[in-house]
């Protein structure tokens, strides 16, 4: 990671950490790296888009680039957009997960793809110093918000089945997805009933989408719906509810995918790739499948990275980041659930009925902290963790890491004992909050 980029983007609260300024520098980067580039721009429902869409759009143009502005689309939406339009960069406009006071920006490479720690560096290095062509030679600006309708087709012609007879709870957390996500359950024949599906960006993530499944567990009860999905600000993660009101995270989608996709001879190497938080429950339950699990960082930058190295088909993330490689760039919600929706039509069976394992028991804790790297790098703090470890020896695992787009420090332990699990994070918390307050 750079100093201003984080492991998904440059992220921050607007006019505090993410300005005007940096949105410019940004967009100035990407002319200044490629001579004349064409750009694409799209963004969530945040209030603050416009104003750094437009940072971004300024910077781009007074270094020469012509700039595209697609308006709110999913994240995965923009990067297929970038190769249709065979544009050499594409922008997003988002802080994903994050609530309305946060935003952030993505920048993709003319494939598609996320660029990597070094290219993110590269722009960084480009801050230093503006490029401003004089009048003649500086760049073009143009809106074309139906653009958007052609990621639509291409979701719906993703499907295999039709969706008839099927009830389908969607919470679109006020944000990208609000509107395309219903649109596409619908042409494709279910009958769906959608929460937060407006475009008020105050309200995008707020006790809502793919952060607060129990919400959408609520829902699925009330309406008695077959399934229920819900996303985040930029649709790029997904978590899914069974009928019999289950929460089914990234890990467990994961499994589903990867035995669906082994059974049509479509798992590549019959390998698929999580992180160092995917679930022990999964992994065992994949080499059930004869499927190996490759693990990596956090991040769905880096899950895509081995995917491609290794020439793989499928990885992801607990939170919901899913990557399915042959049909997407980067982690699409809208497409996994598809996916998952034909193969509860494939299978004919309720959703309930698709998963047949157990997954360990997980406790996490995240802790706002006003110096994430002093604490993460604490002896104070590795000699606790040092000691959890050897109480659970080889029947569990503790992680503790700084989170990469916020000021929080992540605790996870696992092993078959919730009881255990919570004490030990609970010890965990209680150190990194002493250590933080010291000066």
């Amino acid at each position: 990671m750079g100093v201003f980029f984080g492991t998904d983007g440059l992220r921050g609260k607007v006019n505090e950490d993410l300005t005007f300024d940096t949105a410019y520098k940004v967009g100035n980067a990407l002319a200044i790296l490629k001579n004349k580039p064409k750009i694409i721009i799209g963004s969530d429902t945040r209030i603050s888009r416009t104003y750094l869409t437009l940072g971004v759009a300024c910077g781009a143009m007074g270094g020469g680039a012509s700039v595209i502005d697609v308006g709110i689309v999913p994240t995965a939406g923009l990067a297929y957009l970038i190769r249709l339009l065979n544009c050499d960069y594409g922008v997003v406009i988002s802080a994903s997960h994050n609530s309305g006071e946060y935003n952030g920006i993505k920048v993709f490479n003319g494939e598609g793809y996320k660029l990597d720690d070094f290219e993110e560096e590269r722009i960084e290095r480009c801050f230093i110093c503006d490029k401003t062509n004089d009048f003649q030679n500086i760049g073009r600006y143009n809106q074309n918000y139906n653009l958007v309708k052609t990621y639509k087709n291409f979701l719906i012609n993703c499907s295999e089945n039709s969706f008839n007879g099927l009830k389908i709870m969607l919470d679109c957390a006020n944000g990208a997805a609000y509107k395309i996500a219903p649109e596409v359950f619908r042409k494709l024949g279910a009958k769906v009933i959608a929460a937060n599906s407006s475009q008020n960006g105050l309200k995008i993530n707020k006790n809502c989408g793919a952060l607060y499944p129990e919400n959408l567990v609520k829902k699925v009860k009330k309406y008695n719906a077959d399934i229920g999905f819900a996303f985040d600000g930029d649709a790029d993660r997904v978590i899914a509810v069974t009928d019999d009101l289950n929460v089914i995270d990234g890990d467990i989608i994961i499994y589903l995918l990867a035995k669906y996709l082994k059974e049509k001879g479509l798992l590549k190497n019959g390998v698929v790739v999580g992180t160092s938080h995917t679930n022990i429950g999964v992994e065992k339950a994949l080499n059930k499948l004869g499927v190996k699990l490759f693990r990596t960082d956090i991040g769905d930058k880096y899950v895509l990275k081995k995917i491609i190295e290794q020439n793989l088909s499928l990885g992801g993330e607990q939170s919901g980041h899913v990557i399915l490689k042959d049909l997407a760039t980067t982690g699409d919600g809208i497409l996994t659930a598809i996916v998952l929706t034909n193969i509860l039509v494939k299978e004919n069976k309720k959703f309930s009925g698709l998963v047949d394992f157990k997954l360990f028991p997980q406790t996490n804790i995240n802790v706002l902290v006003r110096d994430k790297f002093r604490i993460i790098n604490s002896e104070k703090l590795a000699k606790e963790v040092s000691v959890h470890k050897n109480r659970l020896l080889d029947k569990g695992r503790i992680m503790i890491r700084a989170s990469g787009t916020e000021p929080k420090i992540r605790i996870m332990v696992e092993s078959l004992f919730e009881k255990v699990n919570n004490e030990i994070a609970l010890d965990i918390k209680n150190i990194v909050e002493k250590i933080d307050k010291e000066t």
